[in-house]
């Protein structure tokens, strides 16, 4: 398989700036993680980490979240935004983590996929971060560096995931997640990207753009 030299030398340069930073989300087991991530969608890692503080030690088993209502779930991450649909979801994974997967999170893709709000980019998160697999976690700031780099030309999550796997060798994979996503929040922002301070400005097809 042809690698992208270009998409090489993106990443070890990113990684002289960005080596040691991981996951925002807080958690201490693949469970704690999972429902952070699922309540993440839509809200940022510091609220949720803020709403997880205090909801980990009311919820510290799938069965707990089981045996309570989903109304009371509701008013426990409500600050999380979008907690209605989040609840439901908590509320059934919950019970298919008790019923069918004695409580553990399950260790591939496709069982955790097949938890109620779960898609491909949750499960690579808890597959990354728990379970040491290599996978490529597209997510707003992957899919808008993967374009601005012209390495894709889509939003489509699962082809940007597919197309950079072509282009790095697995053992970078999970650099991606770190790197990307880092370089994304801190320069190259959705509406005004720092050009001018970006490490791989000479790398980017972007760079002569003016973006509002």
């Amino acid at each position: 398989m042809a690698h992208s030299k270009r998409f090489i030398e993106i990443i070890q340069r990113l990684d002289t700036v960005y080596a040691g930073i991981h996951v925002g989300l807080d958690f201490t087991t693949p469970f704690e993680l999972l429902i952070a991530t699922i309540l993440a969608a839509q809200c940022t890692d510091e609220r949720v980490n803020m709403v997880t503080k205090t909801l980990f030690k009311k919820y510290p088993h799938p069965s707990v979240y089981v045996t309570t209502s989903i109304e009371e779930i509701e008013e426990d991450i409500h600050s999380t935004g979008f907690y209605k649909n989040k609840a439901a979801n908590i509320h059934k994974t919950c019970m298919i983590l008790c019923e069918q997967f004695g409580g553990e999170v399950p260790k591939t893709r496709e069982e955790l996929i097949s938890l109620a709000g779960v898609g491909r980019k949750t499960a690579n998160v808890v597959l990354t971060h728990c379970f040491e697999q290599d996978t490529i976690i597209v997510d707003t700031h992957v899919t808008r560096l993967s374009n601005r780099l012209g390495f894709v030309e889509t939003t489509d999550a699962v082809a940007i995931e597919f197309a950079l796997q072509k282009k790095l060798p697995q053992r970078l994979w999970n650099d991606v997640n770190h790197h990307l996503i880092a370089h994304g929040r801190a320069v190259c922002k959705a509406r005004k990207p720092n050009c001018s301070a970006c490490i791989i400005e000479n790398l980017c097809p972007s760079k002569e753009k003016v973006f509002s």
